[in-house]
């Protein structure tokens, strides 16, 4: 048999797949290009880093690294639990977020059923999905956002989950409570509603967000959250998901054992009672918004008013081009082409001087 044979043994699915391609490490781009003075605004990560209480308690944890992480998560959940007024049995641990919308997919999609996400919505919707054989079913955006309408109207008797990401990765959209709900409330029963809320953190409390009330009374809603944004946790992958204990116990089923580290558990734990980094963060998030929407306007730019720690601009050419030369300065941000916005580049928000060196390196670039 020859290597390219190799291919044909795999699922269709996984044929087919292109992997997903995470933001431009700032080693790789030293390798490349030799500099030393890098920034980084690709990857949605927090500026500030983890608080003082995740430190302490991951370097309380280092004695134990010989030993196995507890699997059940027992002091997190319990932590989540009490923050939500929750009960544990209704408590997903995930390695990221990521892994609890694949943890769905396994738990509740073969390739006979079908999936309902939006254009422009967060790439591991469609990976997941053709992971598994199922069928992506992708309804066109309104104004770079979610519609719910035509959503609604793009399930049948074959879907069986929907991807909602609010406010949404890349486009920074937010879905007005009262609407979302509605459509939330108005899915046939055998479709899992996947509600991806890996920024709301960043929401403006205006927006009213609680969606953990809907847990109450839609037993098809599963809320996925993360504490890599807000709590500056990205390097060490924790998320979970909120639902009814049933779909808990069923991704529990597909959920690999061990799969949170015992660093990971201690962090996640105290940086949920670090409300002083978790105000500092939003605060930085808030100034470094509008620091670069200025700035934006300053150049001339139009942007998609965002509700996350980043902001899709349309540089009003072709997006790679910039990114490049971009690099070649030391600024990394996100190229969305894939996400079919060719003219847009997504840029996470850093601190103040990152913020304004992105900001005077963009400017350069288009001259």
């Amino acid at each position: 048999m020859s290597n390219e044979n190799i291919y044909r043994l795999a699922v269709t699915g996984v044929q087919q797949l292109i992997p997903y391609k995470a933001g431009k490490p700032i080693e790789e781009l030293e390798r490349e290009l030799g500099l030393t003075h890098i920034i980084k605004l690709a990857s949605n990560e927090n500026p500030l880093g983890p608080g003082k209480k995740a430190l302490a308690a991951i370097q309380q944890a280092l004695p134990e690294l010989a030993l196995y992480p507890d699997g059940s998560g027992f002091n997190l959940k319990q932590a989540l639990a009490k923050k939500y007024a929750l009960d544990a049995s209704q408590i997903t641990l995930g390695n990221g977020s990521n892994e609890i919308l694949e943890l769905v997919a396994r738990a509740f999609l073969t390739p006979e059923f079908e999936v309902v996400f939006s254009q422009h919505a967060f790439a591991v919707y469609p990976l997941v999905t053709q992971a598994v054989g199922a069928t992506a079913v992708v309804v066109p955006a309104s104004l770079y956002g979610h519609d719910l309408q035509a959503m609604a109207q793009a399930v049948t008797a074959k879907t069986r989950l929907v991807f909602i990401a609010n406010p949404n990765n890349p486009t920074g959209t937010l879905l007005a409570q009262a609407d979302l709900e509605q459509f939330i409330g108005a899915l046939p029963d055998w479709v899992v509603c996947v509600l991806d809320e890996a920024y709301f953190e960043f929401v403006n409390p205006a927006a009213d967000i609680n969606s953990i009330d809907w847990l109450k009374k839609y037993p098809n809603l599963v809320i996925t959250r993360t504490f890599s944004k807000a709590y500056g946790l990205a390097g060490l992958r924790v998320g979970y998901s909120l639902s009814c204990p049933e779909i808990a116990d069923l991704l529990n089923r597909v959920r690999q054992p061990f799969n949170n580290n015992a660093l990971a558990l201690a962090a996640a734990e105290a940086a949920l009672t670090d409300d002083v980094h978790l105000h500092n963060t939003i605060s930085n998030n808030s100034l470094g918004m509008q620091q670069l929407t200025d700035g934006f306007k300053t150049l001339g730019l139009q942007w998609i008013p965002s509700a996350g720690n980043f902001v899709s601009v349309d540089i009003r050419r072709e997006g790679m081009p910039i990114y490049e030369a971009l690099l070649r300065k030391g600024v990394i941000v996100r190229p969305v082409a894939n996400y079919g916005m060719p003219n847009f580049l997504r840029v996470s928000i850093g601190t103040s001087a990152e913020n304004n060196l992105f900001l005077q390196a963009l400017g350069d670039v288009l001259g």
